[in-house]
């Protein structure tokens, strides 16, 4: 996994640091025991996948693989083994 760039994009990284702000913020309601303020941070974690989704959609995370890559992968691979 760490030969891979799986993850290393701007839109995961904002994806996962607002999710990560609205679980922070759920926690602390949650022990607070404020039912609304709880459901607020679930809601930025929601707006964590939506915005990450979103910039990837603009281009901003990691394009799929083609077939053409994957077989040159598999290839290469076999080659290395034999």
């Amino acid at each position: 996994m760490a030969g891979s760039a799986h993850g290393h994009t701007p839109a995961a990284w904002t994806g996962v640091i607002i999710s990560f702000i609205g679980f922070c913020v759920a926690g602390v309601f949650m022990v607070a025991a404020n039912v609304a303020g709880f459901w607020a941070g679930m809601a930025v974690i929601a707006l964590g996948g939506v915005v990450g989704l979103a910039m990837k959609a603009a281009g901003l995370g990691m394009p799929k693989e083609s077939a053409a890559v994957v077989a040159a992968r598999d290839e290469a691979t076999a080659k290395v083994r034999a």
